[in-house]
């Protein structure tokens, strides 16, 4: 709303501007001159409000690095005529309005160097005291560096429709074309998935709840003129900028772990965010196929967590309600344990019982004695009295 009045005013001092101008030029009776300055007012300002609305994603260390230049080459530009002033009015001393040109000329060339020579820099050369404190204090943490893993995986994308992330994306330029290479790669698999790639990166730049920045990656440790590996130099970039790496390789991951970066495992996330289940808990899970004891089901939950359930096998291709009954920890995630909850019946119980082995099955009591004839052997009644 601020941006949009800013602009408003903006507009109406243009207004206000050609309006002073084409009257100056209507008084002295120019009305060709009053329109050309009109024109010439509003064209000007034009172009620089579609400028300026075209480049949403500004940069502040272009921007301070364009000032600061600016300021500079007019400062050194002021010393520089003021110094070599006698050299121009001698040289053109039959030509005086030449001194001036000459002036301005110094000038043009000092902004110009000092512009061009920050802009190259800006990356390495911390003058900006303002810029570093700014980057410091902004919200929502350190950027976070993606890496072509997990932008070919997608789902950095569905995350960042849940706005967990509040803080700038950047893909480095290496990154880019290195899915641009997938992408037109012979193998139809490769060609396959450089493509989702890129059609993942076209969905992050035009989601408006994340900022996406393409990175240059313009640092000294990368201008070496050596031949470095993606995954080196994204954990240099990193290094470099303060970012953290997000990827799904486990090698990369390590990698940057032991050189001090940070780094984000979407795999790693999405196993802390599956579903949490404990001992005599219920849910409900479609059995899918046998296990690998006898009588065993396993399903699997919206999450991909598997489940064991311990006489299942008839219960194939329904919908069961499990009672979990442990719960195994893997490096793949969690395993759930369970069996079909039929207490509403009476004829299982979730757990052992009294009576029941851990396993399950409920223990027989011992036979009773047989006679000779393999038959069991029939008591004699006890005497009268209660005495053998």
């Amino acid at each position: 709303m601020l941006l949009w009045l800013l602009r408003v005013v903006y507009f109406a001092m243009l207004l206000g501007a050609s309006a002073l101008v084409a009257n100056m030029f209507l008084e002295d009776d120019e009305p060709g001159h009053a329109v050309v300055a009109v024109v010439t007012i509003l064209a000007l300002g034009g172009v620089i409000f579609y400028t300026d609305v075209r480049e949403k994603q500004k940069q502040i260390t272009t921007i301070s690095a364009l000032y600061f230049g600016l300021l500079l080459g007019l400062f050194l530009g002021w010393l520089f005529s003021l110094a070599l002033d006698p050299l121009f009015t001698y040289a053109f001393s039959s030509h005086p309005q030449l001194v001036q040109v000459a002036r301005v000329v110094v000038t043009v060339i000092c902004c110009y160097v000092t512009i061009s020579t920050l802009l190259q820099t800006k990356d390495e050369f911390r003058f900006i005291i303002p810029y570093v404190e700014f980057s410091k204090q902004v919200k929502g943490g350190r950027p976070l560096v993606l890496d072509t893993s997990v932008i070919i995986d997608g789902r950095i994308a569905d995350v960042c429709d849940t706005r967990l992330i509040d803080t700038k994306l950047l893909v480095p330029r290496f990154v880019l074309q290195e899915l641009q290479a997938i992408a037109d790669s012979s193998d139809k698999l490769k060609r396959g998935r450089g493509r989702r790639g890129l059609d993942i990166l076209k969905r992050l730049q035009t989601n408006p709840k994340i900022q996406l920045e393409m990175h240059d990656a313009n640092i000294p440790e990368l201008r070496t003129g050596e031949r470095i590996k993606v995954d080196e130099r994204l954990v240099i970039l990193a290094k470099a900028l303060g970012a953290r790496v997000v990827t799904n390789d486990v090698n990369l991951n390590k990698v940057a772990q032991l050189q001090g970066v940070d780094v984000i495992n979407l795999n790693e996330l999405a196993i802390a965010l599956r579903t949490v289940a404990l001992p005599g808990e219920t849910m409900t899970v479609k059995l899918v196929k046998p296990g690998d004891q006898i009588g065993q089901a396993v399903g699997y939950l919206e999450d991909g967590t598997m489940v064991v359930v311990e006489q299942g096998r008839a219960l194939i291709g329904q919908d069961v309600l499990v009672v979990v009954t442990s719960v195994y920890p893997t490096p793949a995630g969690r395993m759930i344990f369970g069996r079909p909850d039929q207490r509403a019946s009476g004829t299982h119980t979730p757990f052992p019982g009294p009576g029941q082995t851990p396993g399950g099955s409920r223990q027989m009591d011992p036979p009773p004695p047989t006679g000779p004839t393999g038959g069991s052997r029939q008591m004699d009644p006890p005497p009268p009295g209660g005495k053998p």
